[in-house]
């Protein structure tokens, strides 16, 4: 089951409030802040992230099932540990990244 959750933009200009990320090389904005749940994303650019996340729109869902939702698919990211309990994963469909998030107790 999926649960729509943000829509990730990648930007060349910084936008306010943005973090570093320095394991992926990515300046992120707070979607939950956003009334859109827009966040921004702006690469470095030697940021090892796969192209696609780096350069097309990502849609953004909650999931119960990662596994299943990553079958059959084009992983563009293997599932990583944000910490917190918190984990994510990119897959490909339709020609644009799709991130799958869930947690872990």
């Amino acid at each position: 089951m999926r649960t729509f959750d943000h829509v990730g933009i990648p930007t060349c200009e910084p936008k306010p409030g943005e973090v570093y990320n320095e394991g992926m090389k990515v300046w992120l904005t707070d979607f939950a802040k956003s009334p859109n749940r827009i966040e921004w994303l702006r690469f470095d650019k030697d940021s090892w992230m796969p192209r696609l996340i780096q350069s097309t729109t990502h849609m953004a869902y909650r999931v119960t099932d990662p596994e299943a939702e990553m079958k059959g698919k084009t992983v563009l990211l293997p599932p990583t540990d944000c910490g917190g309990g918190n984990w994510i994963a990119f897959v490909e469909e339709e020609g644009i990244a799709v991130e799958l998030m869930w947690q872990v107790k």
